[in-house]
């Protein structure tokens, strides 16, 4: 039999579309939060960390949980010394109360970062 049998190589070909279609929008989307929705002009992201406080006020840094906002600043303080313009993104819960997010913003500030990024959902 001189010709080559790609039954085999269909099925891997359809296993793994069918893979890469479940995992692909997992993928896209970063942590759960309910972000508060204002209709302001919609800004170019750039290339920069996202400090993100969830409703349980568990912060990350990035996608990396921190375990005090000790340790969130001695992230900050090593982004600042490599990047001494950076900028920080900040994403916040809605349901979080207003002293914890001041509490965390101030804690970028201190840590030396000048350009907080405040992000929200698109509203109507």
């Amino acid at each position: 039999m001189a010709d080559i049998n790609v039954t085999p190589f269909v099925d891997v070909m359809l296993v793994l579309l069918v893979i890469f279609m479940i995992t692909t929008p997992l993928m896209q989307h970063g942590m759960d939060l309910e972000l508060p929705a204002e209709s302001t002009e919609t800004v170019e992201i750039k290339d920069v960390p996202t400090v993100s406080v969830r409703s349980n006020k568990t912060i990350y840094w990035n996608k990396e949980k921190m375990a005090t906002l000790m340790t969130l600043t001695g992230k900050l303080t090593g982004y600042v010394k490599k990047h001494k313009d950076g900028a920080v993104y900040f994403r916040a819960d809605r349901s979080l109360d207003y002293g914890f997010v001041i509490k965390v913003m101030a804690t970028i500030r201190r840590a030396g970062v000048r350009n907080i990024g405040m992000m929200t959902e698109p509203g109507q």
